[in-house]
């Protein structure tokens, strides 16, 4: 992820605030699990926990979150299931994921 917030997270440091840009499972450099059958490793919910053991092992109990493009399905995740940590939530260049799996079918493919 650092390759996308490079230019935005200095921005937001200066500006007082605590930045973290994590790459997520798989992603960047980080480092790869085995995938299992049912796609647990890697789903939205698993790496939506993995955010929050890691900005509450960096002190942060509560604090918003910003996800750009894949990104913001899985800051939306962390909001819907961690909604006691996360202050507020912004998307960006993100589809609607309701509205796109309705349209999705045999034709759309």
């Amino acid at each position: 992820m650092h390759t996308t917030w490079y230019a935005a997270a200095p921005l937001l440091a200066a500006s007082g605030m605590t930045v973290v840009c994590p790459d997520l499972r798989g992603y960047g450099q980080s480092s790869t699990l085995e995938p299992d059958p049912e796609h647990h490793v890697y789903c939205d919910r698993a790496m939506a926990d993995d955010i929050v053991r890691l900005l509450q092992q960096l002190g942060h109990e509560c604090f918003s979150i910003v996800g750009h493009d894949r990104g913001s399905y899985l800051a939306y995740r962390t909001a819907l299931d961690h909604c006691q940590h996360v202050e507020k939530l912004a998307v960006l260049d993100c589809v609607p994921i309701v509205e796109a799996l309705k349209r999705v079918d045999a034709h759309f493919a």
